[in-house]
């Protein structure tokens, strides 16, 4: 074995003193940060009490800071992912925009969907992305396993559509679940522009109408 390769005494001591001064430096890192959020809690506190009529100006301003921090979501890491699928057992919001099912979603849509989730966790509503964008190999997947589980194709069109006809492939469609914030979009989503495209799929919006506009009645199905 060539000597270059073979760890050291002095190498090791070395790497653990490097790690000792690392771990010292976070330490002091973490401590400096808690003691300046609690002095910002402190001093919003005394705002507070100071000037009760500004709280509610000041609770609206940290939830503004808290919704607008850095999505979290983890980096595509398989080819479905990419495509667009979202993994069992993984919950996207609609600012998750690091996943594809979301980032890829069109501009317009997206803004609406992420502030009409800011207005229902107002409520005391999670809003959750199911199924955003798709790709074409993506959706014909769908609708292949459709055509399995309803025996035909006539029947899985009325819930999956074409490659070449779904909204979910050129990023203007969004599943959004979970149930209580199907029923709060279906009520409240004219507001974003956002509405509820089929009766059969309580999950399924799209961008309809402008903002504050009037909804069209849900088609039957997706077939039409």
């Amino acid at each position: 074995m060539d000597t270059t390769d073979t760890p050291t005494e002095t190498g090791t001591s070395t790497a653990t003193g490097t790690a000792t001064g690392t771990a010292t430096r976070s330490g002091r890192q973490r401590r400096l940060a808690a003691g300046a959020a609690a002095t910002a809690v402190l001093a919003m506190a005394g705002a507070c009490a100071a000037d009760p009529p500004g709280t509610e100006a000041v609770l609206r301003t940290l939830a503004a800071t808290v919704t607008a921090q850095p999505a979290t979501t983890p980096p595509v890491t398989t080819e479905a992912e990419a495509d667009g699928e979202i993994p069992d057992g993984r919950t996207l919001t609609p600012s998750d925009t690091g996943s594809p099912a979301v980032g890829n979603l069109d501009g317009p849509l997206r803004e609406a969907l992420q502030q009409a989730a800011v207005d229902a966790r107002a409520k005391g509503i999670e809003m959750t992305v199911t199924s955003g964008w798709r790709s074409k190999a993506y959706q014909q997947r769908l609708l292949d396993r459709g055509v399995v589980t309803y025996g035909s194709l006539e029947q899985a069109r009325k819930f999956v559509n074409t490659p070449e006809k779904s909204a979910h492939v050129s990023g203007k469609a969004v599943d959004v679940g979970p149930t209580s914030a199907d029923y709060w979009l279906i009520q409240n989503g004219a507001r974003y522009g956002l509405c509820q495209v089929y009766a059969n799929e309580i999950w399924h919006f799209e961008l309809l109408t402008t903002p504050g506009g009037t909804c069209p009645a849900p088609l039957p199905d997706a077939a039409g």
